[in-house]
């Protein structure tokens, strides 16, 4: 699929960030954008001097009648969506033990229900233009579980698996997805936005507590440019044929594929009594 002269963007979470980097990268390349954000007045300003080319809108993810709203109110302004940016989100830390129900289900809500929503929404029209690129901020903790974050990497790996069906399903009608996995950046995850459930049971102190405590602690001093990491994402988009998997930061590259082949490597050193679960060749 050829990338479109004159793209208009759907982005999540455009307040801070990811989500504000990548707005401001595509309004200085001169495209479209719908900029979203919980708070409408938190994004207004990137209409100025680019009000013919910027869609400021209040989006709840987890409103099913904001996102009804917002995607309506986009193809009305723009006639379409060519790239839908799930990036809205949070962190959620704590023991797997100790964490809260209330919590577990609202970092569901807004990580995965809420995006499983929009992309619905939008893929009706990319379906019927034959075109589109999918792309979902998901995390290295969608590729890897960390002590202290396993609910939040259970939501991202949620989306991994989601974006593996939605790329096979997409491919023969034009539609592209790409998962975009970060490391550590400076952008409000570890401060502002971040919840955490204290870990008071001394067994989980040197994992889950541990982690938390350094998470708190690095806000601010992360090593991840989200500006880079802006000019990345659009670099992906415009590839004829973009990656299903990008990962960002030296930190994340080392995370992800060490785990990955040391996940390969286990799986194979079973492989005999992996097959030897299938019914005999001569009884099948």
């Amino acid at each position: 699929m050829t990338f479109p002269a004159d793209p208009v963007w759907f982005i999540t979470g455009c307040s801070t960030g990811f989500g504000r980097a990548l707005a401001e990268r595509v309004l200085a390349r001169g495209w479209r954008v719908v900029a979203t954000a919980r708070d409408a007045a938190r994004v207004a300003d990137l209409a100025d001097g680019a009000d013919d080319r910027v869609l400021a809108l209040a989006l709840d993810v987890t409103d099913p009648a904001q996102v009804a709203a917002a995607v309506t109110a986009a193809e009305a302004r723009f006639r379409r969506i060519d790239v839908l940016v799930n990036n809205a989100g949070y962190g959620y830390q704590a023991s797997i033990e100790e964490g809260e129900d209330d919590e577990i289900r609202a970092q569901f809500e807004a990580n995965v229900f809420g995006l499983f929503a929009l992309t619905r929404a939008v893929l009706p029209g990319m379906r019927t233009r034959g075109s589109g690129h999918v792309i979902n901020i998901t995390s290295v903790a969608g590729l890897v579980g960390f002590p202290g974050s396993g609910y939040y990497a259970a939501s991202k790996h949620a989306v991994e698996g989601f974006t593996d069906a939605l790329a096979a399903e997409g491919a023969p009608i034009g539609i592209r997805a790409t998962c975009v996995e970060p490391g550590p950046f400076r952008t409000d995850w570890a401060g502002r936005s971040l919840r955490q459930t204290p870990v008071r049971i001394d067994a989980y102190a040197d994992t889950a507590g541990a982690r938390l405590d350094s998470t708190r602690g690095y806000s601010g001093t992360q090593p991840g440019d989200p500006v880079r990491a802006a000019a990345a994402m659009i670099a992906l988009a415009e590839e004829e044929t973009p990656p299903r998997h990008m990962v960002l930061g030296a930190f994340g590259m080392d995370a992800v594929t060490d785990r990955l082949r040391a996940r390969l490597a286990e799986i194979e050193s079973r492989r005999a009594a992996s097959v030897a679960t299938d019914f005999p060749a001569d009884e099948a």
